[in-house]
């Protein structure tokens, strides 16, 4: 049992291997350390080849057998062993403390929807949850303190079954809590921890579980109560299924149960994370506690808190925002916005809109948390870019650029993604700790390491996948009541010694994942050259309501069953973790072909680079930041052409050209040794420059430095003093949104000469304090020149005054470097305590 401040059950005996067993099962590390491996194998053979999870497999053993294995003296030191490390490595110093004060961060609460930590824990459905898990993990290694908080999902997302004609069906088992490496909090009087929300139909009860992830927690919440209105009890059934109101009632219950779950247990994190705008009710439910603790009104509360707030979007496109009706958020929130935080509907309601008396508008998730955040970022370079055009409607009159949003690059945790040959590989050229230590000279040491031993890696991994694609298909075919001689074909399918590609990933129009099946014949004498053979695995879902998603699984399972093609390409079905972790392991080159610039990061192919795998990809995503010629191939001209049917054609035939002239041919190339010298050294350099770039271990880094640090420290000097800072800033927003309107700009010059321009500007400021805003030149980027901002002196006025009554005048010098034109005067909020725009959009240009 876990009690309410979280800790996990622990034997004191190191020498008491029933309990360490347990222990062991019961901590995610087993996802990414394996050094227990053995012992559950050993126990359970067959079972743990089929799921990889420790639980299932302490569940399952009868008794005799555990018995049988205990009494082996050597086997319980072994088990001893294992958890006097595992314990050192989740209780010892770790980096954080070591290169920060602990002192400067107390906490970071990380919100998300779904968390792909291991499948043995299936409450995921792809990429953002890939983010999550791996980020909890490198949290763990670095040892930054970071609390999860997500939905414990019943039945989580869907499993996926290829029918005879090649459609996709949706399955849903149901996940058994008992059977999950959890444990269920219960407060110090030994009962469940359970949290009651308002709901309509009555009281929401949520049950909360435990995983422990290294030395981290991740507390989980589930509304199957035996106490709940039993519409209620299934709100947590679905990870992604129902309507906008099965959505809404997930998303309360993640945003305000999450919080209040960390204050019954007593957690003050300095930092919320939301990981996208699901859990965006946080804020509120952060600020009501405020409100509680500090006695100060919503605005106040608001204004002391939003600091600590850190909204990550991984969205694309407006259209991927949760959006909801407004009567649906009067049902569900009016209530508790009146009573807990004293707001109108309308004032609700204009926390998610970017016009807040537009009736029309829905309220937005994603609005809410840009609103009460004080920092937002993208999750690539590129996506930061697209973020600012995204979300330009909630700084209307703002250039682009100066959208506050920035960006970091996701990374994977690739401890918890590379297969042993390539873990030992890298262990013997850059040390265990080459995961938990900064990023350092890896491309000099991968460098050091023979063509053959890489090659040997590669090779083993690729082996191994094509024998796991046999047996899984094999199954595959058989649960669809496929003949026996396909099923018998299946287990001769592939070749260990064929340039592998691999294609795996949510299938979505957008994702273009028809790409390849352009030209079909074209596609088929590639595949079935006898000199160079090539194969392809592909695996994906598409959601249940998506029907051109799943007519893209349709048309390629029609493909790949042709007699000619299956013995080379075959499409997995049920695409988890389990298969994911060996396609990456095995692929030769990891195939992606988004549509630009919908592909916000995408982390798939990070995943192969451990494992010495390359990529050939659209420039989107992370790739348009990773990708040189030395490290793989580029698709696409590093532009967008939005849905063009015949710029997809295009690409269509430069991918085929790709690999017809350039990946085939390399990867054939061999040397005396039947090493092919020149694809190695691309894999040595794609290993050594890309792994430690596009690892969990640099983006968690990234987090911490640039956004939780931060983050913490605004959030305290904010808070200090019975909240006086916020308070002041509360007033000086309130003094800007009624003085805004009186401001105005009146004549204006400028006079070129000397080699500079001289501006002077006349500015009616009208009841707003000179102080408070701040005049400025403004030059947008062109002809390879950026963006620039001048700031205006405010002249002294002379007694008497030539200036218009009311007007003060400004001036600034520029070079002239450029035209005079380039430039415009605006005045924008110069109040230091506020960040601008993101909390004070105002801006006034001159006309």
């Amino acid at each position: 049992m876990t009690d309410a401040a979280g800790e996990p059950p622990q034997s004191d005996d190191l020498h008491d291997a029933p309990a360490l067993l347990r222990e062991l099962a019961l901590n995610l590390r087993w996802s990414w350390s394996h050094g227990a491996d053995e012992l559950w194998r050993e126990l359970e053979p067959q079972l743990w080849e089929r799921t990889h999870n420790p639980w299932a497999v302490l569940q399952a053993v009868s008794g005799p057998r555990l018995g049988e294995m205990l009494a082996d003296s050597v086997f319980r030191r072994r088990v001893c062993e294992i958890a006097g490390r595992a314990r050192a490595a989740t209780q010892g110093p770790a980096w954080f403390a070591q290169a920060h004060d602990p002192a400067s961060l107390a906490g970071v609460a990380y919100f998300s929807m779904e968390f792909m930590l291991s499948e043995g824990l299936p409450i995921y459905a792809g990429g953002l949850g890939n983010v999550a898990g791996d980020q909890l993990k490198a949290a763990s290694d670095l040892g930054i303190p970071v609390i999860g908080v997500g939905l414990l999902y019943q039945q989580g997302y869907f499993r996926q079954v290829i029918d005879r004609e090649g459609g996709q069906q949706a399955l849903y088992p149901y996940n058994d809590p008992g059977q999950l490496p959890l444990t269920p909090l219960r407060g110090s009087d030994g009962a469940s921890l359970r949290l009651q929300l308002a709901f309509p139909a009555g009281p929401l009860w949520l049950r909360v579980w435990q995983a422990d992830v290294g030395r981290l927690r991740l507390y989980l919440l589930d509304s199957n109560d035996a106490a709940n209105y039993p519409a209620y009890r299934g709100i947590a059934s679905e990870l992604y299924g129902g309507g906008a109101e099965s959505r809404l009632q997930q998303e309360i219950a993640l945003g305000i149960g999450g919080w209040r779950l960390l204050v019954a247990l007593g957690i003050d994190p300095e930092v919320c994370h939301l990981n996208e705008g699901h859990a965006a009710l946080a804020i509120l439910e952060r600020a009501r506690t405020c409100m509680r603790r500090m006695e100060v009104p919503f605005g106040t509360a608001l204004a002391m808190t939003r600091p600590g707030n850190l909204f990550t979007t991984h969205t694309a496109v407006p259209a991927g925002f949760d959006r909801f009706p407004a009567d649906l958020i009067e049902q569900y929130l009016a209530g508790y916005a009146r009573e807990e935080l004293g707001l109108t509907r309308q004032e609700l309601l204009g926390l998610g809109r970017a016009e807040a008396r537009d009736e029309s508008e829905p309220f937005n998730m994603a609005y809410l948390a840009v609103r009460g955040s004080g920092a937002v970022n993208g999750v690539s370079r590129l996506h930061g870019e697209v973020s600012r055009r995204i979300f330009l409607p909630l700084f209307a009159r703002w250039p682009a650029s100066e959208v506050p949003i920035g960006h970091v690059t996701n990374g994977v945790h690739a401890a918890g993604w590379d297969s042993p040959e390539a873990d030992a590989l890298w262990t013997r050229a850059c040390g265990k700790e080459r995961w938990r230590e900064a990023p350092g000279a890896t491309e000099e040491l991968i460098g050091r390491v023979a063509d053959a031993e890489i090659w040997q890696a590669r090779a083993a991994g690729r082996r191994a996948l094509v024998e796991y694609a046999r047996e899984r298909l094999s199954r595959q075919l058989g649960a669809s009541g496929a003949d026996e001689a396909h099923v018998a074909a299946a287990g001769r399918a592939l070749s260990p010694d064929a340039l592998t590609l691999g294609f795996a990933r949510r299938f979505a129009t957008y994702k273009r994942p028809n790409l390849l099946l352009h030209d079909l014949e074209r596609l088929a004498r590639l595949l079935t050259d006898e000199r160079r053979p090539v194969q392809l695995i592909l695996a994906g879902k598409a959601h249940p309501a998506d029907a051109p998603g799943q007519e893209l699984i349709r048309q390629w399972v029609q493909f790949v069953r042709r007699e000619d093609i299956r013995a080379h390409a075959l499409f997995l079905s049920d695409y988890d973790m389990l298969l994911c972790e060996r396609l990456v392991q095995g692929v030769d080159v990891w195939i992606n072909t988004p549509r630009r610039p919908w592909e916000a990061c995408g982390t798939s192919g990070m995943k192969v680079l451990v494992n010495g795998g390359l990529n050939l990809s659209e420039l989107d995503g992370w790739w348009a930041e990773a990708y040189t010629s030395e490290v793989g191939w580029a698709l696409g001209d590093g532009h967008a052409h939005d849905d063009d049917p015949d710029w997809d054609g295009r690409e269509a035939r430069q991918l085929y050209e790709l690999l017809e002239q350039e990946v085939v041919p390399e990867f054939y190339a061999r040397d005396a040794d039947g090493i092919p010298a020149a694809w190695v050294a691309r894999m040595r350099c794609s290993m050594g420059r890309l792994t430690p770039r596009f690892s969990a271990n640099r983006s968690v880094r990234e987090y911490l430095e640039q956004y939780y640090l931060p983050a913490a420290a605004a959030h305290r000097a904010r808070s200090r003093n019975h909240g006086a800072l916020a308070a002041r800033i509360v007033e000086s927003l309130r003094a800007l949104d009624q003085g805004w309107p009186s401001l105005g700009f009146g004549s204006a010059s400028v006079e070129t000469r000397e080699g500079e321009h001289r501006f002077s500007v006349e500015v009616r400021l009208g009841t707003l304090d000179p102080l408070a805003v701040r005049v400025e030149l403004y030059a947008e980027a062109r002809d390879g020149l950026e963006a620039c901002r001048v700031p205006m002196a405010r002249l002294v006025r002379p007694a008497p005054s030539s200036e218009p009554a009311g007007f003060e005048r400004y001036e600034a010098r520029v070079p002239a470097t450029r035209p005079a034109d380039d430039y415009t005067a605006r005045a924008v909020p110069a109040t230091a305590e506020l960040a601008v725009p993101l909390e004070a959009a105002h801006i006034l240009w001159q006309r």
